[in-house]
This record gives structure tokens, sequence and C-alpha cells, in this order.
């Protein structure tokens, strides 16, 4: 089992995208481990993290901490995001041959 990613979503009041953003994790969240803190836009917390990350408009993801998206979220961006991230690391293969 791998560890839960941390998904921070950034919401406004009467947002149709963070609405829509809700229902992608939860459906992405069946299938991948998330641990999901929603800050609103608006609080001091989410001007700064908004602010740090780039976040033009709600809803704001930042996946493990760093800035995925705003706007709209792409489930298929999600989930190629988590499934590259649960990819183990390949050591590159040294073509030069030994002597």
């Amino acid at each position: 089992m791998t560890a839960p990613h941390r998904i921070a979503l950034l919401t406004q009041a009467d947002c149709a995208f963070c609405e829509h953003a809700k229902t992608v994790l939860a459906k992405v969240g069946a299938d991948h481990p998330l641990v999901i803190t929603e800050i609103d836009l608006t609080s001091e917390e989410g001007r700064r993290l908004g602010a740090e990350a780039g976040v033009l408009f709600a809803p704001g993801i930042l996946l493990d901490g760093k800035p995925f998206s705003y706007g709209r979220l792409s489930e298929r961006k999600l989930r190629r995001a988590l499934k590259a991230a649960a990819a183990p690391a390949t050591t590159p293969i040294d073509p030069t041959p030994k002597q």
C-alpha cells in the first residue's frame, strides 16, 4: 500500500468548478489513497497558498504540496499524475560496454 497523496483543494463559495473538483476527487479517491484538505481561497491561508502556487481562480489543486491545476479539474490528468507518482523510479541503464 502506498502512502496517501495530499491534496489541498482551494475553493470559494458558489463555485461550480469547485463542486466538480470535489466530485472528481471523490471518484479518484476510490482508486488512489488521498488525504484532501479543503481551504477557502478567501482565507488568509488560502490567499497565501494560492499566491505561492500561482492559482488565478478557484478551484486550485495542490498535489503533495506542489501546484497541480486551477479551474476545471481534469480527472484524466489527475489519474495520470497519480499513476506516474506511484511508478517505481527506474535506474537508467549505462549503454557503454564494460571492458
